[in-house]
């Protein structure tokens, strides 16, 4: 007779098994990484499995604690601490059983000190997909042949700072912190926890057996808006939160639909879509052209954006030219700066709404409600008082104030 298994009320263990050792930063994050651990054990009913990574921009936020736990929960735990890609995608395709790999020190490979490391990034993101190999020559001199090796399997990192784009739009991202004076956890004892997380993994496995046929067969329903990438990675959780059933598919649903806006918020990886944003947003402002000097000096004047310091430099315009080359226009051609007539007979060069527009309909968010005080304030001030957008004809606003250059001189 076959035991039936409450999943809810196991999952329920599994999320006070972390609450014990780790402080996340949201709810949401228990929610998360307990629908990670339970999905490890089902990874060959899905199509794709998110990466886990718990990043945090300082050492001390719990990061390596919360992938310790996160080893006693998963099927056949692979610690792997700047390991090469040779020896993942060899353990990955290997008899002995897919591992799910515990990326420990993530920024060592993909840091700033590190190198591009092209190859294990390669293989971190074709194993995100069950279809995902990784081809290498095998074999010896004229004997060669291309041979592919599976690369599907879990992985969680942990980290500082961030990971490149393609992993983080391919993963669950946990910002850890370090914990405040209030907030306590027990102490880990490996030889004496270790058990407990391993007994409830075993507990995982039952359980996963049991539902293996019905969540094959999920389509999960998405949250609103919740498309594309993001319903990848989110896929397999909502499943496992619908096969465990309880509150857990309500939960699970909100904790997607925090954690997707917040990785969209946060997500450093696309310097273009917030250059586009703030071009939209705070430069142009109705404007339907703008010198490439005056739209330098006022994103160099925005106190909370990036443009500043872009690699140790503040952003150039050959930096934007680069940047913008990467969108094309209503006619699929590069954004490039075009000539910009004045009525003193000077010709900068600089860039055009319309150029733009296409961009910013596909990539940026909906823009802010913006008061008819505020809309042009961001407007950049050259010599003798007046705007360089005001010199240029086609501008269809008149500032009512203006904002001086950062750095007194404004850009070179």
């Amino acid at each position: 007779m076959t035991t039936v298994i409450d999943g809810a009320a196991l999952l329920d263990e599994v999320e006070a098994f972390h609450r014990r050792f780790n402080v996340f930063p949201t709810e949401a994050a228990y929610v998360a990484v307990t629908l990670w651990d339970a999905h490890a054990h089902l990874l060959d009913c899905f199509d794709s499995t998110p990466r886990l990574a718990f990043l945090s921009p300082e050492p001390g936020s719990g990061k390596s604690r919360a992938l310790e736990i996160v080893e006693t929960l998963v099927p056949q735990p692979m610690v792997a601490v700047n390991a090469s890609a040779a020896a993942l995608f060899r353990a990955v395709s290997g008899t002995e059983g897919r591992p799910t790999i515990l990326f420990d020190e993530i920024d060592t490979v993909f840091g700033p000190k590190a190198g591009d490391n092209e190859e294990l990034r390669g293989f971190l993101n074709a194993g995100h997909r069950r279809s995902g190999v990784t081809y290498r020559c095998v074999g010896d001199g004229s004997s060669q042949s291309v041979q592919a090796f599976p690369s599907y399997c879990a992985v969680a990192m942990a980290g500082l700072g961030s990971l490149p784009d393609t992993i983080l739009t391919r993963s669950v991202i946990i910002r850890m912190r370090r914990r405040a004076r209030n907030e306590h956890v027990e102490p880990y004892r490996q030889r004496v926890h270790e058990k407990e997380g391993r007994a409830l993994r075993d507990r995982l496995a039952k359980w996963a057996d049991t539902v293996r046929d019905a969540v094959e067969g999920a389509w999960p329903a998405m949250p609103e808006g919740v498309t594309d990438r993001p319903a990848d990675v989110w896929e397999p959780l909502l499943a496992v939160a619908d096969a465990a059933g309880g509150a857990w598919p309500e939960r699970a649903r909100a904790a997607c639909v925090e954690l997707v806006a917040a990785a969209a918020q946060d997500d450093e990886a696309s310097l273009g879509v917030r250059l586009l944003t703030d071009l939209r947003d705070t430069v142009f402002c109705g404007a339907d052209r703008m010198p490439t000097a005056a739209i330098l000096e006022c994103l160099l004047a925005m106190d909370d954006a990036p443009w500043v310091d872009i690699g140790g430099k503040p952003l150039t315009s050959r930096g934007l030219a680069r940047l913008l080359s990467q969108y094309v226009t209503a006619a699929n051609k590069p954004i490039k700066p075009r000539p910009i007539r004045t009525p003193g007979g000077a010709v900068p060069r600089g860039y055009y709404a319309e150029d733009l527009a296409d961009a910013w309909a596909r990539y940026c968010p909906p823009p802010p409600v913006r008061s008819a005080t505020s809309a042009t304030s961001a407007t950049p001030q050259v010599t003798g008082g007046e705007s360089v957008a005001d010199e240029l004809p086609g501008i269809r606003y008149t500032p009512t104030e203006t904002a001086t250059s950062a750095t007194g001189d404004g850009p070179a």
